[in-house]
This record gives structure tokens, C-alpha cells and sequence, in this order.
């Protein structure tokens, strides 16, 4: 191979590489602030109508395994407690696999997903995934503390 293409090859990795050190820690907190933005504006949302909350959870939801009102507790919770980890970036993996099964468990449960927003569940879910698999990144809590602990 000659020595231009090499130059080329070389450059065009070297500005990848540069590229991908800032695209990922900055993809990874998009997601991550994503994500905690939509499902703690729907725990607020279902906060403000907590009586259409509970009638949604007795007579559309059909959450398994759960009572409804046990269901429409802890999922409120779940929506406005996971987002917050997940936002600052502290305990990102195990609050993200929550937040990854309990999305799974809205698509599961309320039929009218499938027909209306199932494609937002789907994106949400690969968001969270993405944070799964390569943690909250540096802009978080979770680097901040792995730091103190190692200093």
C-alpha cells in the first residue's frame, strides 16, 4: 500500500477516534436526559390526574400479576423516581434495567400502545439500552464517584 493511502487511512481514523471521544459521552447523557425527561413528565402527568390515573389503571391498564392500585403506585413511582438516577447519572445501570423492564411491562399492559406510540416505547427502550450497555458516561455521578473511589 502506498504511502498516501496510509496517510489517509491513518487520518481518517485518528479523526474517528477524536470524533467518537466526544459523539459518545454527549450521545450518552442525550439519552440519558431523554429518557428521564418523557417518563418523569408522565409521572407528573399522572400526579395532576391521579383520580384518571387510578380509573386508567382499574379499566385499561392490564398490568400483570399486580392489583391496579398496587400498579398505579408503584408505576407513578417508578416514573418519577428512576428518571431522576437516571438523569443525574447515579446508580445509571441498575435504575436503567428497571426503567428498560418497566417500559417493556407499559407496552405489555395497556393495548392502545400497540395501535398509538408503541414506536416512542420502542425508541425509549433502545435509549435505555444504549445506557445499559455502555453506563452513564462522563457526565454523571456514577464517573464522579468511580473517581473518588479510586483517588
Amino acid at each position: 500500500m502506498s504511502t498516501a493511502i496510509k496517510n489517509v487511512i491513518e487520518t481518517y481514523e485518528s479523526l474517528i477516534g477524536k470524533a467518537q471521544c466526544v459523539f459518545i459521552p454527549v450521545l450518552l447523557l442525550f439519552c440519558r436526559l431523554w429518557v428521564a425527561y418523557v417518563f418523569f413528565n408522565s409521572g407528573l402527568t399522572k400526579i395532576a390526574t391521579w383520580d384518571s390515573t387510578l380509573y386508567l389503571f382499574e379499566y385499561e391498564y392490564q398490568v400483570p400479576l399486580l392489583p391496579w392500585q398496587v400498579a398505579a403506585y408503584m408505576g407513578t413511582a417508578a416514573e418519577l423516581i428512576l428518571p431522576v438516577f437516571i438523569g443525574l447519572g447515579w446508580l445509571t445501570r441498575p435504575m436503567a434495567a428497571i426503567l428498560f423492564v418497566f417500559n417493556i411491562i407499559a407496552v405489555v399492559s395497556y393495548p392502545l400502545l400497540w395501535e398509538r406510540g408503541f414506536y416512542d416505547h420502542q425508541l425509549w427502550g433502545l435509549m435505555i439500552l444504549i445506557v445499559i450497555v455502555w453506563g452513564a458516561g462522563p457526565f454523571s455521578i456514577d464517573k464522579l464517584l468511580k473517581e473518588k473511589l479510586k483517588g
